[in-house]
């Protein structure tokens, strides 16, 4: 009689000897996290005192009675007759009024001229990295540095701008005289300056559109300016979104281009908020109002970008449920 043999079987793991096999990968994820902590925890730290240290001080100052010694200043008690006096105040009016139009325009300016050269830089085969170093080198300059330039520029004296004056016959030029002409130059030395940065942004956006839809308003016949209002520009519109956000920033807190160029004047027709603040806390040397200034200025801005974020991220929504 044949006899059969049962082949040996492998051991079957117990659910105990599998337990701790069990949440080992999250475990790993926890440590790791962890040890990220650690690691930027010094940078964390250094960051919340050099930013949010004085973000909290200043509040604190816009409350204080402040009184200034010779050793120093002492807080004196909690009041709120600093922001009577800030929002009272006609100079914080003009200088708001001035922010805000200075922001719109140069903003606007900039976004138009930014996307029309990142449209033809998107378009160039050849020598486009060329053009784009070009194109930087006004954002690479120290806003300081720059503002010093535009000042060689603009004087009336020596400046190229009186030469030209001179060689075309028009006359003297009233640059940075008169509030008007004064306003326009800081425009334009921002508009030259800042409108890379911009053409930067929207270049990246335009590099990353689908070329399925031109295509197809090739095939269909579609005009260039027709299929840049139809699928250009909607598809930009978050890449233009980010870069408007950017700027709004950068030109609302605007001081050290008017500091070097104007020193806030004619008078004080080119005064911002930020130079405005600046006089306040270290030439008056009014703490309470100057940190006044600082705290409404950063709530405007805290409040325009919720604005616009909450429009974007509507316009966003209607755009995504129209598709």
């Amino acid at each position: 009689m044949a006899s059969t043999e049962v082949a040996p079987q492998a051991p079957v793991a117990s659910p105990a000897a599998k337990a701790p096999l069990v949440g080992k990968p999250d475990l790993i994820q926890r440590h790791l996290a962890r040890l990220g902590w650690m690691f930027t925890a010094p940078a964390l730290i250094f960051i919340g005192l050099v930013t949010l240290f004085p973000i909290a001080f200043a509040i604190v100052l816009s409350f204080e009675h402040v009184n200034v010694t010779a050793n120093g200043f002492q807080l004196q008690g909690a009041t709120l007759s600093n922001y009577h006096t800030v929002l009272t105040a006609g100079l914080w009016h003009h200088a708001l009024w001035f922010t805000t139009y200075y922001t719109v325009i140069s903003v606007i300016i900039e976004v138009a001229l930014g996307t029309m050269f990142a449209l033809v830089l998107e378009r160039l085969t050849r020598f486009r990295g060329p053009m784009m170093a070009i194109l930087l080198i006004p954002w690479s300059l120290i806003t300081v540095i720059s503002a010093e330039l535009w000042g060689y520029i603009y004087n009336a004296t020596y400046g190229v701008l009186d030469d030209l004056s001179h060689i075309f016959g028009t006359g003297e030029p009233v640059v940075l005289g008169t509030p008007l002409a004064a306003t326009v130059a800081l425009i334009f030395a921002d508009v030259w300056k800042t409108t890379p940065f911009v053409t930067i942004i929207v270049l990246a956006g335009l590099v990353m559109l689908p070329q399925e839809l031109y295509e197809a308003s090739e095939v269909d016949g579609a005009s260039g300016w027709k299929t840049f209002w139809s699928i250009t520009l909607p598809l930009l519109r978050p890449t233009l979104g980010i870069a408007v956000l950017f700027r709004i920033l950068q030109a609302f807190g605007i001081f050290d281009l008017p500091y070097v160029l104007t020193g806030g004047g004619p008078g004080n027709s080119t005064t911002s908020l930020a130079i405005l603040g600046y006089n306040t806390l270290f030439l008056d040397l009014d703490f309470g109002p100057g940190a006044a200034v600082a705290t409404t200025t950063a709530l405007i801005i805290l409040l325009m970008c919720v604005i616009f974020l909450r429009v974007f991220k509507a316009q966003v929504g209607k755009e995504a449920v129209g598709a």
